[in-house]
Parts: C-alpha cells; structure tokens; sequence
C-alpha cells in the first residue's frame, strides 16, 4: 500500500486549502484513515480520522468546526478540507491508513503512512 498527500502551500490566515490521500490497492476502502500533522519541535498528533465508509469521523478539538474530512473510495483517496487557516496550522500533514475499518486514535494502530505535503499559514 502506498499513500500519496498532496494540495499543501504556502497561504494567509483565514484562506483554505483541500489535501488529498491518493493510495493504490483495491483493499484501500476498507479501512480507517487518518490526517496527522507534525509542526517542527511538536510531536505528531492525529487532526482527523475517518472510517471505512466514510460515516464515523474524529476531529481534534483545535481543528473542529474548521476542518472536514472525506472520502471517496471510488477514487481511493481521502481528503482534508482545511477552512479558516492559522499560523498554529502550520505544519507538514500526512495520512496513514490503520489495520481495521473503525475511527481509532491511537497512533500504534496506523500501519501505512503516505509523505507528508506542507502547510504553511502566514499571518
């Protein structure tokens, strides 16, 4: 399985941007995804999550209301709608596909991980 993030850039607070998990392997639409992000100094933490079906999904409260994930497992990618940007967004996103089908939090059960694409907020 590999994972592909893309629609990363350099934008001002408040803009928008849409990332993008592209993966290869038909089994891809079995499984839970996640979007982590990683700024420099900080540890990596999971932004959102989304189950196989695209019904369950998880949201860490500093993103909640501004970001959204989707899935749309005809085209085997997962997406990141990232609304009304911060400088505390900045960071390098990366998605991972877990080992099961349902929304998890826990890091360990992430198995694929996918290059990670840049975000950079300006203020």
């Amino acid at each position: 399985v590999q994972l592909q993030a893309s629609g990363g850039g350099l934008v001002q607070a408040g803009d928008s941007l849409r990332l993008s998990c592209a993966a290869s392997g038909r089994t891809f639409s079995a499984y839970a995804v996640g979007w982590f992000r990683q700024a420099p100094g900080k540890e990596r933490e999971l932004v959102a999550a989304i189950n196989w079906s695209g019904v369950d999904t998880y949201y860490a409260d500093s993103v909640k209301g501004r970001f959204t994930i989707s899935r749309d497992n005809a085209k085997n990618t997962v997406y990141l709608q990232l609304n009304s940007l911060k400088p505390e967004d900045t960071a390098n996103y990366y998605c991972a596909r877990t080992a099961g089908a349902v929304v998890t939090t826990t890091i360990r059960q992430y198995n694929y991980w996918g290059q990670g694409t840049q975000v950079t907020v300006s203020s």
